[in-house]
């Protein structure tokens, strides 16, 4: 839809016209992506969890330890570390103490969605 409303741009230098990248596009709009808009909305939900009473079971799922064999392979992600890193990215150090307070909590949470998470794997190019 983007791609149609921007549309191809001309460049002078070259004396032709291009169709925008997916990556251009992404630049020019401000609009988090989709992994960001998981990365925050994950954190939002660990937040929740963390709040809420030691014996709900959300709160025991996330903190439960599942005894199994161990695959081949490398070890999967596990919640608690998508979580963690994201936690890192969006308030870096001392991320965790600001989760007991909701206030500051939603706080963090906004700023890092007003700013649009920079540290991402996608490039963002300016043409």
């Amino acid at each position: 839809m983007y791609r149609r409303i921007l549309g191809p741009v001309y460049y002078k230098e070259k004396e032709n016209w291009k169709i925008l990248t997916n990556k251009e596009i992404y630049a020019s709009i401000i609009k988090p992506t989709i992994i960001e808009t998981i990365r925050l909305i994950r954190l939002c939900w660990f937040g929740h969890v963390q709040r809420i009473e030691e014996n709900r079971i959300p709160k025991r799922v996330l903190h439960m330890n599942l005894v199994t064999t161990r695959l081949w392979a490398r070890p999967r992600k596990r919640c608690q570390d998508e979580v963690r890193e994201d936690g890192q990215i969006v308030g870096g150090e001392g991320w965790q103490e600001k989760v007991q307070t909701r206030e500051e909590w939603k706080k963090l949470l906004r700023t890092a969605g007003n700013r649009c998470i920079v540290l991402m794997p996608i490039d963002r190019i300016v043409v």
